[in-house]
């Protein structure tokens, strides 16, 4: 036996109980990460106020404290709201379902000529299997449901308590992570730091003004049609439409819908078709416009991201993928090297016509560059390129 084979056997056991120890780490820690990197971008979308706050003179841990106690306060009336609005709608639905259900028998049996009635449809759902089974499942998932609920609040706790220390203590982050590199990749961490900053900033920045012009629209229709609780409708729909991404806008417009069909059933086809419209105008007239500046990103590349965010992380995938997306190609952009196009007519879209000789085609792309330097230039500098 070589006298390196048993070092290199244990190196090799070595290396695969690290590597081990390190999956069985990463699987116990994934949503620890997570809750991280939620808190990052958190960090990174109320850096602005803060720094504007801090730099008046505030102390940052206060300015931190005061936006995030905005943020919290304006949360929690959105959820009073809508709690409200769905409470005394489910109260109405319920003191209504009997009427409810005498039209749909009396339609089935004017349609079908059936002979049913509400004392029978009443005493054979009671007495099913399957809600019997639905009630006993539903009781012995109340203690999961309470986990569930706990584990929601703790996660939430624990998001806010990092995105508050990244966000107030971001200048002692940052230096204490210059601190490890040298001058060059100091300055190119502040750069990536500042363009995230940006970036996400501005994405938020134009899904407000997209979640309000939404909000107001959908307000204006729900308005117009009678529909109950309009002002919490339209602000459910501008919110879960801007920030769930690509299927928001229908999880959005599913509540104004069921409302709307406890009023008349026409109106939930009025706002279905309003939805499909609405949306059709975000994506190609003002999502173009308000995310010009801030996040330009192609709808391809957007599309793409959200996906690819979502197979990775889930629903927090897709939130934070079009940002951290933004940032990173406003970051690489500046380190690839950009070349001026060739003037060919394949560039624009175009093919040479056949049997062109290839004097006309030279002499065309010749006076193409002649007109382009005279425009550029002034009279009279330079010579024509087809008498050079």
């Amino acid at each position: 036996m070589p006298a390196w084979l048993p070092r290199a056997m244990v190196l090799a056991l070595a290396l695969y109980a690290c590597f081990q120890l390190g999956s069985w780490a990463f699987d116990q820690l994934i949503g620890l990460l997570i809750n991280v990197l939620i808190a990052f971008f958190l960090a990174l979308a109320i850096e602005p106020a803060v720094s504007r706050m801090s730099s008046r003179g505030m102390r940052r841990g206060l300015a931190t404290f005061l936006v995030f106690l905005a943020v919290l306060i304006a949360a929690a009336g959105f959820v009073a709201l809508l709690g409200s609005m769905l409470a005394g709608q489910i109260v109405d639905m319920v003191e209504d379902f009997p009427k409810y259900l005498d039209s749909v028998i009396n339609w089935v049996n004017q349609s079908f000529h059936t002979e049913l009635s509400r004392v029978e449809v009443q005493d054979s759902v009671l007495h099913s299997d399957w809600l019997q089974k639905y009630v006993q499942n539903s009781a012995t998932g109340v203690l999961d449901i309470s986990t569930t609920v706990l584990g929601g609040l703790f996660r939430l706790l624990t998001i806010f308590l990092f995105s508050f220390y990244f966000a107030a203590d971001g200048p002692r982050l940052r230096r204490a992570l210059c601190s490890v590199l040298p001058p060059a990749k100091q300055a190119e961490v502040l750069r990536a730091w500042e363009i995230a900053v940006d970036k996400t900033g501005g994405y938020l920045y134009s899904r407000g003004l997209m979640a309000l012009v939404s909000g107001i629209a959908h307000y204006i229709l729900l308005v117009i049609l009678g529909v109950p609780y309009a002002p919490a409708l339209a602000i459910w729909v501008g919110l879960v439409s801007q920030f769930i991404p690509t299927i928001g806008t229908y999880l959005a417009g599913a509540l104004p819908m069921l409302i709307a069909f406890t009023v008349d059933p026409w109106y939930a086809l009025w706002v279905l078709g309003f939805v499909v419209v609405y949306q059709q105008f975000e994506n190609y007239a003002l999502q173009p416009k308000l995310t010009s500046r801030t996040v330009d990103i192609h709808p391809a590349v957007a599309f793409g991201s959200v996906i690819v965010g979502t197979a990775l992380m889930g629903a927090v995938g897709a939130l934070i993928a079009i940002p951290a997306v933004a940032t990173l190609q406003a970051f690489l952009g500046a380190y690839v090297k950009r070349y001026d196009v060739t003037d060919d007519l394949r560039v624009h879209g175009r093919h040479q016509q056949r049997g062109e000789p290839a004097l006309m085609r030279l002499r065309r792309s010749w006076r193409t560059a002649g007109s382009n330097e005279g425009r550029g230039g002034q009279d009279g500098a330079g010579e024509h390129p087809e008498r050079v």
